[in-house]
């Protein structure tokens, strides 16, 4: 199942990617929500009580103790890793319930039925030998037939 998953997360056919469009449109936010909302407050509760989206570096060399002071600072240039792993998080839950979706979908598409192949040999009239179905002459009695191809193991 998780070959699966990342088959189709990397890589998908153009069915499973408008689904995962339309799906990912429609359950952004409530995504959003439950991961910034429900599952980052207890992570950083166990961490310390670490908030996610204030977790950043400083790029400029000054230090900061929030995020809002260092967008204060005429916006000292931060990389804001905390809201990344929140944005990651966000989009492993998509990614997975996209999944879980169009595997579902896939079970109740109805299936071609092969087609009916003509049969590859018939058999000779003669000897009862199995002979191509394009045969004109028999390769182990040597008579003539009849041209197209019959029933394999019916006498014509």
């Amino acid at each position: 199942m998780l070959k699966e998953f990342k088959d189709f997360a990397f890589k998908g056919n153009m069915v499973d990617l408008a689904v995962g469009v339309i799906i990912g449109g429609a359950f952004g936010k409530v995504i959003t929500s439950i991961v910034n909302d429900v599952i980052m407050p207890p992570i950083g509760l166990l961490l310390g009580r670490v908030n996610f989206n204030e977790l950043f570096i400083s790029l400029n060399g000054k230090h900061y103790d929030t995020l809002a002071e260092a967008a204060a600072d005429k916006g000292a240039p931060v990389l804001k890793y905390g809201a990344f792993i929140s944005t990651f998080l966000d989009f492993l839950i998509v990614a997975a319930v996209i999944f879980i979706v169009v595997k579902q979908l896939s079970k109740f598409r109805k299936k071609e039925e092969p087609k009916e192949k003509a049969p590859a040999t018939k058999a000779c009239p003669h000897c009862l030998s199995d002979i191509p179905a394009q045969a004109t002459r028999c390769k182990f009695c040597t008579s003539e037939l009849a041209s197209g191809p019959s029933v394999s193991g019916s006498i014509q």
